[in-house]
């Protein structure tokens, strides 16, 4: 069947923010985060090992020095690497065998096969185990682009080039790509469950750009940051970042730089968050802009909505150049060229999500980047994968006292194959929405 990508946004009412999805229970949460590892090491692993070559992956993390990769690999109730970590993962043929050379099994899969009376030298252990099975391609986290595949030590390396045998020292490898796309893939479960998480960051959003929240005159841009803050905590959520809440004014910007901080929000304000949450080891990444009626408005100015169209335009354009196997320059590339001859001035930055918040994936421009990215622009995107979307284009505004730059929000595409074209082959646009039209209402939200 030929493959094609389904861009799945989640969106909101438009008249209300919506009642949050049931948020698990600490011991469900965990019970749901071993379930997906094990879903991912039995039936999507192999898979991965195969295509990139490798039939034996060694991972190698010290207590709180932890490897990014290791992290995605203990149980829910590991929250670090213990003493020394050591987790093999050899192909067998058929299936896949996993050892953990430590004093205890590693969650469901990784079996204990180390004796620390029997043999108290658990290096000597770790190189007896890869000598038995004498593996062709032996893949470690050691790599010079992604911080996320580099998480070996240099004393860890020479530790184990110490214990193999001269015969198996010249087979050991990067394992880059393996890492990469073990981070970067997400399962059939994983994509469900994505769509989800997505949903409950849009309805915090939502509710933080409210009146709930926001009364114009009184409430500052640091109070809606710590509200966020609260609630995630209040959802039992996590994030991977410090929240931030700004504003674009009709003012030259060296008077509102110029105001005492944090600034008071004002009726006329264009605000604007930089949100994620962290929820069953998955990130979301989310923009989103919110304007503040005037007295006498009862909707977003025509010439923010037209604006914004042109944001709009510009996320279209890119995301019809999302083809699996493309990389992220050759993505950016097309994406600066043809928008450019639409007469748009865009800055594009989209990055992979997921077990991380900017996360092991081709990455397409960055704000000082626009001619490419070297290295991991150079990575071809991939099918089962999510990326957070960052741009923005050039706008000149006559009615106000400055150019703008109106940031289309971050959103999070999950992207999956096999869907038809009609359904999502590029992303709608969004307009300017009123998502509050009650008299007396006065946060208008923008899509």
């Amino acid at each position: 069947m030929r493959k094609l990508f389904f861009l799945f946004l989640t969106v909101l009412s438009i008249t209300t923010y919506a009642q949050y999805p049931v948020i698990l229970s600490q011991r469900d949460q965990a019970r749901v985060i071993d379930d997906l590892l094990e879903d991912r090491l039995r039936n999507l692993l192999p898979d991965l090992m195969r295509r990139e070559g490798f039939d034996m992956w060694v991972i190698i993390s010290r207590e709180y020095n932890e490897d990014p990769v290791i992290r995605t690999m203990l149980p829910a109730t590991w929250f670090a690497a213990r003493r020394t970590t050591m987790l093999l993962v050899f192909d067998k043929g058929n299936e896949l065998e996993y050892m953990a050379v430590s004093r205890y099994d590693v969650g469901k899969l990784f079996k204990r096969a180390w004796d620390p009376d029997a043999n108290p030298d658990q290096w000597a252990q770790l190189g007896k185990l890869i000598s038995e099975r004498n593996p062709k391609k032996i893949g470690i986290n050691k790599a010079p682009h992604y911080g996320h595949s580099d998480g070996l030590t240099s004393n860890d390396y020479d530790n184990l080039i110490r214990v193999l045998p001269k015969n198996l020292q010249s087979k050991v490898t990067s394992a880059q790509n393996l890492s990469v796309a073990w981070l970067e893939t997400r399962t059939e479960k994983e994509m469900a469950i994505y769509q989800q998480i997505c949903r409950i960051a849009h309805n915090i959003i939502a509710e933080g750009f409210s009146d709930a929240v926001i009364q114009p005159g009184v409430t500052t841009t640091d109070d809606v940051v710590w509200w966020y803050r609260e609630k995630i905590k209040e959802l039992k959520l996590d994030t991977w970042f410090h929240t931030s809440v700004s504003v674009q004014r009709n003012e030259p910007d060296a008077i509102t730089l110029k105001r005492p901080q944090p600034l008071v929000i004002q009726p006329g304000d264009l605000l604007h968050v930089d949100f994620g949450i962290t929820y069953l080891r998955l990130n979301t990444d989310t923009q989103q802009h919110a304007y503040i009626l005037k007295a006498g408005e009862t909707e977003v100015p025509s010439y923010l909505r037209d604006a914004f169209k042109k944001g709009n335009r510009l996320q279209d354009i890119l995301t019809s150049h999302f083809k699996d196997g493309r990389t992220g320059n050759d993505i950016l590339k097309a994406t600066r060229d043809q928008a450019i001859a639409e007469g748009i001035t865009p800055s594009i930055y989209t990055h992979p999500i997921g077990n991380h918040g900017h996360a092991a994936g081709t990455t397409i421009g960055m704000w000082d980047m626009q001619g490419g990215v070297p290295f991991t622009g150079d990575y071809p995107m991939h099918l089962n994968t999510a990326y957070s979307i960052e741009l923005n284009c050039t706008v000149n505004i006559p009615q106000w006292k400055k150019i703008s730059v109106f940031s289309l929000r971050k959103m999070d595409i999950l992207i999956q194959p096999d869907f038809d074209t009609s359904m999502g082959g590029r992303l709608k646009s969004l307009p300017f929405q009123n998502l509050f039209q009650t008299p007396g209402k006065s946060v208008t939200r923008l899509e």
